[in-house]
């Protein structure tokens, strides 16, 4: 059996796959996929397989990649691996951390918990954590890693504007929008929002003066894009010289991101955690970093 630890991913995520692999200096392979005419998959592993196993898999479009990780994970133990980490940049179903009807189910328990099952040590990117603190309550395993890609946007962000005003969209956002800031010591402020279902949604802008300032929104996840879109059009009307959106995750659900732009905003930049054409930053550095660190 080697011992050098290698990092299995789908066809779809080799881009990423390689440049993790390459940072790290890890071996990589494809995980082979095939789905029959009624839907189910067929999956095989590479063999041999080393003691040790990253596993690359973002969950966006999470239900059929869920599957596929319980199918992996599994196999990869029967198949000799001891010790298996999942990379998933965009952690999905962290958002439900409490059931507010009787009988809802709290999906981030049941998540987390299927994932530390399988797993021995998990590493994300600024997953969506309220009410619940750490990583390891969401998903109890010996190792939960949080990476964060408010730096590096704010690195960027640095590179385009030398004054800008960061906003964050809610006060969900007070997390992200404060370390981004305090990279450069951009000024900043949070809306107050009022949910009125999943794409009607009410905002307050933060009490500062944006009369001919850059502006960027700042944010964890664009999904269906109208709390952005609504932020944009208050600030453009309240005299923001330029609203640009940032973003640690590219969901972009639908027509997420023409509506955006329909708003007024101009650069929309994200990090590669989901890939998507606004990617305009590279977790890649930081994954290996902490994958090297592990196998330390």
């Amino acid at each position: 059996m080697s011992t050098v630890t290698t990092l299995l991913h789908f066809d779809e995520d080799q881009a990423s796959a390689k440049r993790i692999a390459l940072a790290a200096g890890l071996a990589h392979a494809t995980i082979g996929r095939h789905r029959f005419p009624d839907g189910e998959l067929k999956l095989q592993l590479p063999t041999p397989l080393p003691a040790r196993i990253v596993v690359l898999r973002t969950l966006n479009d999470p239900n059929e990649k869920l599957l596929e990780l319980l199918l992996v994970a599994r196999t990869a133990r029967t198949l000799g691996a001891s010790h298996l980490t999942l990379v998933a940049p965009y952690l999905a179903y962290m958002r439900q951390d409490i059931a507010f009807q009787p009988g809802e189910v709290v999906s981030q328990r049941v998540v987390g918990q299927f994932l530390a099952e399988l797993f021995d040590a998990v590493i994300t990117v600024d997953p969506h954590l309220h009410r619940v603190a750490t990583l390891a309550e969401a998903v109890p395993v010996p190792q939960a890693t949080v990476l964060s890609g408010a730096p590096l946007l704010a690195d960027l962000i640095a590179r385009h504007h030398s004054r800008p005003l960061l906003v964050g969209p809610d006060e969900e956002s007070a997390q992200w929008i404060a370390q981004a800031a305090a990279r450069h010591g951009f000024e900043y402020g949070v809306c107050h929002k009022i949910r009125h279902g999943d794409r009607e949604v009410q905002i307050a802008l933060p009490a500062l003066e944006v009369t001919g300032r850059a502006i960027v929104l700042l944010d964890d996840v664009a999904s269906s894009g109208h709390t952005l879109a609504t932020a944009a059009r208050l600030l453009l009307a309240a005299g923001a010289a330029s609203v640009d959106v940032a973003v640690t995750h590219a969901l972009f659900a639908g027509d997420a991101l023409e509506l955006i732009q329909r708003a007024g905003v101009g650069h929309v930049w994200s990090t590669d955690c989901i890939a998507h054409p606004s990617n305009a930053v590279s977790m890649a550095d930081l994954i290996a970093q902490t994958l090297i660190s592990h196998n330390h």
